[in-house]
Formats: structure tokens, C-alpha cells, sequence
């Protein structure tokens, strides 16, 4: 369920296109649309400025990994897709992915709920909402029979749209068996267990994880290449994903 209109595809081309086309004078010039983004959006954390093939127009990369479009004045901006239309390629979609890519040795797997399928050799993780219609989407459709995997559950409530989430994380987290609580009630409806006066900590740092990853909805998917995918994609989806390199 997407906050926001970034999309998040798989692709580093771009990245590789701007870094080859640098030079001093491009390096002056994205200091000076940094500089005078800042100052005109101040409120606004800018992680990278950089050159588009489109003369004149500037890359905005800003946390979260949301991109945004300027002029070499910064008196326009401009939100959306920037396509290669000889090649039918969206561009943003390339450099989200390659901004997106995430070490998948680098993520806090004790704070996941984990569900180990028959061998488990592949891996993936999900952030993922309670109270999100698509995550049960995603339990009931997309993962269901999806075998020889090992799924790293975080719990990942958005209580800008989902006030109970929290409420829903914590007891789910403080349940004896949370694989299989959360399983129960996502696939079931099964109702949580009153209790929440466990350890809850882990849901703060998963949500400081979430945010760092550029995560803005559920369900998100992280696959063990590295991959961010977001929304209740379907079961081949799903398998082309955890067998890719």
C-alpha cells in the first residue's frame, strides 16, 4: 500500500550512464543545483545532485531515495518518470532500483519473524502491515506455495493509515509462537493474544530500517540479491525473484 508515487524496478543502468559522463564542469554545476535546491527547499535532506541525458535538467535525489527533477535554476521542479522513449525505458525506475539495492548481509534478521520452507536456501524478507489488505494479499496468494525459502517477516505498521497496527505488531510480537500467531491471523483472522508487555523495541528499530531502505509501504519486499520490490506481486513474480543473481 504506497504512500507515495515512487515506483521500484530493477535496473542500474543510469547509475553507470552519469557516473561515466562526469566531469569538473558537471561538477560545478550540480554543486550550484544543490546549493540553490537547499536553499529554496530547506527542509528537504539532499543526498545527491547529478546530470540527466535531457540538457539542462538535473537529478534530485532526496532521503527516502525519492527522486525529483530540476531546472539548472531550480525554478521548476518536476515529479514523475523521465522514459528514454527510443529505448521505452523509465529511466527514474533504473536509477530507483540501483539507489534501492539493499546488503542483504547487512539486515538485523533477529528482529524478523522467521519462517523457514523446506530446504530454505533461498531468502527474502518482507515489511509488512497488520492491517494492510495487500499484505494479506501477499500471505494468501502471492507466497502460498512458494517452497525452499527462508521468509524474514518484519513487522512494519504504517499508523498513518492504520491507527491499530501498532497495537496489532505488539501483540503479535509478544505472542509465544509469533510465526505462528501471525500466520493464523493473517491467513485466518484469528484473534491476536491480549498481551503486550513484552520487549517491544524491535518494532522502533524496524522501523528505523524501513525508512533508511527508502521502504514507504507494505508489503516491501527484500530479496537476497539485493532487489526492493514493492506491492503484493504474484507467486512467479515471486520465484524469478529469489532464483535471480
Amino acid at each position: 500500500m504506497n504512500k507515495n508515487m515512487i515506483k521500484l524496478a530493477a535496473s542500474s543502468v543510469l547509475l553507470g550512464l552519469m557516473a561515466c559522463t562526469a566531469n569538473a564542469n558537471d561538477s560545478a554545476d550540480t554543486q550550484n543545483v544543490r546549493k540553490l535546491f537547499q536553499t529554496r527547499f530547506a527542509d528537504r535532506q539532499v543526498l545527491s545532485v547529478g546530470k540527466t541525458p535531457v540538457k539542462g535538467i538535473y537529478e534530485v535525489v532526496l532521503k527516502g531515495n525519492r527522486i525529483v527533477y530540476v531546472d539548472q535554476k531550480v525554478d521548476y521542479l518536476f515529479v514523475g518518470d523521465l522514459i528514454d522513449v527510443a529505448k521505452r525505458e523509465s529511466l527514474t525506475e533504473a536509477r530507483q532500483a540501483s539507489l534501492s539495492r539493499v546488503d542483504w548481509k547487512s539486515l538485523p534478521l533477529q528482529y524478523a519473524i522467521k519462517e523457514v520452507r523446506g530446504n530454505g536456501e533461498r531468502k527474502m524478507a518482507v515489511f509488512t502491515d497488520p492491517d494492510c489488505p495487500f499484505c494479506k494479499r501477499l500471505e494468501r496468494e502471492g507466497l502460498e506455495g512458494v517452497t525452499n525459502v527462508t521468509i524474514y517477516t518484519y513487522l512494519y505498521p504504517l499508523v498513518e493509515l492504520h491507527p491499530d497496527a501498532l497495537h496489532k505488531s505488539q501483540q503479535i510480537w509478544c505472542a509465544s509462537d509469533r510465526g505462528a500467531t501471525w500466520t493464523a491471523f493473517m491467513h485466518d483472522g484469528k484473534a491476536l493474544p491480549s498481551a503486550t508487555d513484552c520487549d517491544t523495541s524491535a518494532l522502533a528499530r524496524i522501523k528505523e530500517l524501513g525508512e533508511r531502505l527508502g521502504i514507504n509501504g507494505t508489503p516491501g519486499l527484500v530479496f537476497a540479491n539485493g532487489r526492493i520490490v514493492a506491492g503484493a506481486i504474484p507467486k512467479e513474480e515471486i520465484e524469478a525473484n529469489l532464483d535471480a543473481k
